[in-house]
């Protein structure tokens, strides 16, 4: 293992450079696709902090940002298929053009719904942009515009994605050794 890694963490899927070079390709296409729109960014709380912050800083332009907080995970690491918001937006959708900031999409369940929800509200558009995807963990078929980077079904923290508010601040993403999700001890 790398000594430069975190000892709760067994392998690297996407490094700090990996990172970088899939938010410049993003904002490369969203900066084409968007010319002259006025765009504003969704963030997804929390995880969606690190992208959204690399993201925006990289589409050199204005852009109005909003955050969201919407749950269905609770403290476990699978999704339990009930979603809850937790955040609202400040900003009123109708005729925006709207990018939804998501660090990972893994079963696809919370962000099928928070489409449908930001839809419903009168958005011009509404498009999707993720850092991660895990396309063997989908359960439901979502539309991503822009994917970063696509990793295996593992469990993974670092760079916003988090396990019991722990990791987040790591530059680059991991997979979480077993271990330590699986022992509820490893946190007290």
């Amino acid at each position: 293992m790398n000594a430069d890694l975190h000892p709760d963490i067994v392998d690297v899927v996407a490094t700090e450079e990996d990172i970088a070079e899939a938010l410049e390709r993003i904002s490369a296409q969203v900066r084409e696709d968007y010319d002259g729109t006025d765009l504003l960014l969704v963030g997804v709380l929390k995880g969606a902090v690190m992208v959204m912050a690399d993201l925006s800083r990289r589409l050199g332009t204005h852009t109005q940002m909003d955050w969201m907080a919407v749950s269905s995970y609770g403290s476990g690491t699978k999704s339990s298929g009930v979603v809850r918001i937790l955040k609202d937006l400040d900003t009123d959708l109708a005729g925006r053009h709207v990018l939804v900031v998501e660090d990972i999409i893994d079963s696809g369940i919370t962000l099928s719904w928070l489409l449908k929800n930001l839809r419903s509200r009168g958005a011009a558009s509404v498009e999707v942009a993720t850092l991660l995807r895990k396309p063997a963990a989908a359960k439901v078929t979502v539309d991503v515009k822009y994917v970063g980077i696509e990793i295996p079904d593992k469990f993974v923290v670092g760079y916003g994605l988090d396990y019991a508010e722990r990791y987040r601040t790591l530059p680059y993403v991991g997979v979480l050794a077993p271990h330590v999700y699986s022992d509820s001890a490893t946190l007290a």
